[in-house]
């Protein structure tokens, strides 16, 4: 890759945030972990508790001359409920509420023109609700949370069905 920028993104469990952006040229690595608490190198068992003040989240490694930030904000709108501040799906609670962690003014910038243009797309009936927050440390999580859908694709499955995440995203297809 001739450069590299990193988009750190929250939208519900992590599980169903990888595949989505594993699968596009210009993607390096997502991994899978913790941010916007204040625990250093937490856990999964002590962010599931709601007191770390982390959110599972993704953090996406790209390359920007093949594939933009701005298209990798459009790929996030259409796998989560940007109108949902509480959780994602089935999953409930601050550890699993959607925000997008900026890295740098510029991804400031157009994740917020990214945000208005969804909020006034018409595409949802509620507002959209989704922080855009400065980026803070993030922490990896546990290796058996890496890829998940490669491990496991049958509980994966499984999960993205039952959690309501694959009927939401069929619903709202922009």
């Amino acid at each position: 890759m001739s450069q590299k920028e990193i988009a750190i993104l929250a939208g519900g469990c992590f599980w169903c945030m990888v595949k989505p952006f594993d699968q596009w040229d210009g993607i390096e690595s997502v991994i899978s972990g913790y941010t916007g608490g204040h625990v250093a190198n937490p856990t999964y068992k002590e962010v599931c508790t709601g007191t770390t003040g982390h959110t599972e989240a993704v953090q996406i490694t790209f390359d920007p001359t093949v594939i933009s930030y701005s298209e990798i904000l459009d790929i996030y709108w259409q796998i989560m409920d940007p109108t949902d501040a509480g959780g994602q799906f089935v999953d409930r609670g601050s550890s699993y509420r959607p925000e997008i962690f900026y890295t740098s003014p510029e991804q400031q910038e157009i994740a917020e023109a990214s945000k208005a243009a969804l909020d006034q797309s018409g595409r949802y009936d509620k507002p959209i609700v989704v922080p855009i927050t400065k980026a803070s440390e993030f922490y990896e999580a546990e290796e058996y949370h890496q890829d998940f859908y490669k491990k496991d694709p049958e509980h994966y499955a499984r999960y993205s069905q039952g959690s309501g995440r694959v009927a939401f995203i069929e619903k709202h297809k922009a």
